[in-house]
């Protein structure tokens, strides 16, 4: 491997789940501020909700979410409680309800730790405020550690359509390492009981570059995992800031692969993957030819959100919970992330907006870059200016920093067009960050690109 793509690959760029990125959020944005976004919000256009859980039972060492780890059931459904009412209270700001919701997300933490009662109430809660698009997906993200036949049964009985699955990696001595065991056949049967309560479209979640994993556990993962034939997956890269999440630091240093080896089990996976018939989505997705996702993909309408690459294609995005992100056509919204001060605002009637960012024309102008370059692999400079009524060389910037990258590895630029080659996609972060003038390459803020 040359040693100018292991630097490329160790940089440390951003996710881009959105431009700008969480950095440059301040406390300027305040919940006036997204009361009068909600209020213009254009009437009929589609929605996308995303309600947080920010609890699990057990902590995952590799973990990067915001989540409390709980012992008993209390506090989870004190939450719901204040939940419920935050939907209500955002609800209410929204003059015109006939805006259709065509994507529901439950993630977290564990969202699959609530009870079936607490889960239907929440949906029912969602129903009494918002309007349901007949072909509505409603996805949950699940620990296959929480769940039981009777739970799935609920899933489907109140209409999700979707889930992921977090299996990260299935070789028990890896598990040991990062606190989170769960045997192949416990997940086997979590499939089994999805499909017979008539849930199909399945997601799993994997990690590579965990602690002692080798090349030996990446193919046994990826082999027990075609075997359960899922719809998609979702392949990340184990992201070690341990000066954010604390409980990284119970992961030691010497145990994790070192760069060159996380390079090759990230291209096995999708060697292997690829071999089995799914279609490669972006730098780290994988879908069946006939998922929505794949289809997004070859029609050009792939898009990137908070939840990663999706089909999604809501222009308003409005999240639930402590800690969650909205987003709008005005701009980014961030809820309270500690649980007390988020439940005090809701419990006093109150948004409990935190922080966020009004969007610039020239934010959007670059967002749309750096979304084509993430989600197509490819941008006309030129085209897309003229398109924001732009002169042509309003991107030109980005070039220099563009011929700075190893280009013949990773991508063809011919004047102002650039096209991403096949190496060059799991660098997409680092083609894309040409482009972001927020960005310095600075230490501990995001994680490795690869």
């Amino acid at each position: 491997m040359k040693t100018s793509l292991l630097n490329l690959a160790s940089q440390e760029v951003p996710r881009y789940t959105s431009y700008p990125t969480a950095v440059q959020f301040h406390q300027g944005v305040t919940e006036k501020t997204y009361t009068g976004w909600l209020q213009n919000l254009p009437q009929n256009q589609p929605l996308s909700l995303y309600v947080h859980i920010p609890f699990c039972h057990q902590m995952c060492w590799y973990c990067g979410c915001h989540t409390n780890i709980v012992s008993g059931y209390d506090r989870v459904q004190t939450y719901v409680g204040d939940l419920l009412h935050e939907i209500e209270l955002v609800a209410q700001k929204i003059p015109d309800r006939s805006n259709p919701v065509v994507q529901l997300h439950f993630g977290g933490g564990s969202p699959s730790m609530l009870n079936s009662e607490d889960f239907i109430s929440i949906i029912e809660g969602i129903k009494s405020g918002f309007s349901f698009d007949k072909a509505i997906e409603i996805a949950v993200e699940i620990d296959p550690r929480t769940v039981d036949e009777k739970k799935i049964a609920a899933y489907a009985g109140a209409g999700v359509n979707r889930v992921s699955l977090g299996v990260q990696d299935f070789n028990l001595a890896v598990q040991e390492k990062i606190n989170r065991i769960q045997p192949p056949e416990m997940v086997q049967e979590v499939v089994k009981w999805l499909r017979s309560a008539g849930i199909y479209a399945i997601n799993f979640d994997l990690i590579y570059g965990l602690p002692g994993q080798s090349l030996d556990h990446i193919r046994y993962t990826i082999e027990r995992s075609l075997a359960m034939e899922p719809e998609r997956f979702a392949v990340f890269g184990y992201a070690h800031v341990p000066w954010f999440k604390k409980h990284q630091q119970l992961i030691r240093q010497e145990d994790l692969p070192k760069t060159n080896t996380r390079m090759q089990q990230a291209e096995l996976v999708k060697e292997l993957l690829v071999a089995a018939g799914y279609i490669r989505i972006g730098f780290d997705h994988f879908a069946r030819p006939d998922d929505n996702l794949a289809r997004a993909a070859q029609t050009k309408s792939l898009r990137r959100n908070f939840q990663g690459y999706t089909d999604d294609d809501c222009d308003t995005l409005i999240g639930f919970g402590a800690s969650a992100i909205s987003a709008l056509e005005q701009g980014y919204v961030q809820n309270d992330p500690h649980m007390g001060k988020w439940r005090k605002s809701v419990r006093e009637g109150c948004l409990p907006t935190v922080r966020g960012l009004g969007l610039s024309d020239e934010d959007k102008f670059r967002r749309a870059a750096i979304m084509q370059i993430l989600s197509q692999g490819q941008l006309d400079m030129a085209a897309l200016c003229t398109k924001f009524g732009r002169d042509v060389d309003a991107l030109d910037d980005a070039i220099p920093k563009l011929q700075d990258l190893p280009g013949d590895d990773l991508f063809h630029l011919s004047g102002r067009k650039i096209l991403i080659l096949e190496q060059g996609i799991r660098f997409s972060r680092n083609i894309a960050a040409c482009f972001d003038p927020h960005w310095q390459p600075v230490a501990e803020r995001h994680s490795a690109s690869v």
